[in-house]
């Protein structure tokens, strides 16, 4: 019996992986909550903008002065700015596993997001992910956005990684099922001990 080909390469989400969503519908709620905004209205022009934001086609000033610039405020842009980075948040023991797996491995590692372009920026310079990825496929860069499969098509083209060697780790249950559908297997983040138990069971694991 053929042995499964070694894992070389990791693709990761970022949100809810390594770090907390950057703009998810739980931020968007505390921003509408603490600068009382109408969320109603907020939402449907979010919604109906988000695409384009996350694809890159829209910066983030066109962003706000769609979705939250529309009509007079009392705050400005800087202060709205600020509140969508402290959103923010890393998981240390995300952050601390991969860099340890990476060295012992020799492991290839890609982020495969939906960020928006500066939130993206920001959350890479701020969390240090530039030291820690080697490939960064990010929706706002590639203007293709999870669940498009073309993002992981786009992913394995630019690593140079047959499917077969790629594991991906996202908090997504249909993203994981789509990359599966490519030949990528994958697992479901919930907690750092099951996304290591599920690395372990590949033979990788952090000591």
């Amino acid at each position: 019996m053929t042995e499964p080909a070694p894992i070389t390469t990791l693709f990761l989400d970022i949100g809810g992986v390594l770090l907390t969503n950057g703009w998810d519908h739980g931020s968007r709620r505390r921003a509408a909550e603490t600068f009382r905004l109408d969320w109603d209205v907020m939402e449907t022009r979010h919604q109906a903008h988000v695409d384009a934001y996350e694809r890159g086609y829209l910066g983030l000033d066109g962003y706000l002065d769609r979705v939250i610039f529309n009509e007079p405020r009392l705050f400005g842009r800087e202060a709205f700015w600020e509140f969508m980075c402290a959103q923010s948040q890393p998981d240390p023991g995300m952050l601390a596993l991969f860099p340890r797996l990476k060295q012992r491995y020799g492991l290839k590692l890609v982020a495969v997001s939906n960020e928006a372009r500066e939130l993206n920026a920001y959350r890479i310079r701020t969390f240090g992910l530039d030291r820690l990825f080697d490939v960064f496929v990010s929706s706002s860069f590639v203007h293709v956005r999870k669940p498009d499969p073309e993002i992981f098509r786009m992913a394995l083209e630019i690593s140079l990684s047959p499917p077969e060697r790629v594991f991906y780790i996202d908090n997504t249950r249909e993203f994981v099922e789509l990359a599966a559908s490519l030949g990528i297997s994958g697992h479901t983040h919930t907690d750092l001990a099951s996304t290591e138990q599920a690395l372990a069971a590949l033979g990788l694991v952090a000591e």
